[in-house]
């Protein structure tokens, strides 16, 4: 059975910083792409950051871009996602999703592995 588990997430103030991390374990994801995606209260999941299955190649949603980096261990067959200037619209539940596909997308639908979400709160 494959299990992907989020961890990292907490209360942060603006301008702090986090480190998310998503443990895969049942079997190996090194031939597949990976994301992030967040979800607020009321609002639709959308897209935060993606990674090859090399993790050579990333892309990030503009509202992320030079703030958050994405990464992964394939040895450890870990995901992380490095948070840094965090504002108080960063706020969401944070998911991390393993694609069908080896090339990264921002599409959701792609994504056929989720973990259960950690909470990230940034305070004002």
């Amino acid at each position: 059975q494959e299990h992907l588990v989020e961890s990292g997430g907490g209360l942060v103030q603006t301008g702090g910083s986090l480190r998310l991390s998503c443990a895969a374990s049942g079997r190996t994801f090194s031939t597949n792409a990976m994301a992030w995606f967040r979800q607020a209260p009321g609002k639709e999941r959308e897209f935060v950051a993606a990674v090859d299955w090399s993790g050579d190649s990333t892309s990030y949603a503009d509202s992320v871009k030079g703030r958050f980096i994405i990464s992964r261990d394939k040895a450890k067959n870990t995901l992380y996602l490095q948070m840094n200037s965090l504002k108080p619209e960063d706020t969401a539940s944070y998911y991390c999703a393993v694609s069908r596909l080896s090339w990264k997308s921002s599409i959701s639908n792609v994504y056929d592995y989720w973990g259960q979400g950690t909470q990230v709160t940034v305070s004002s």
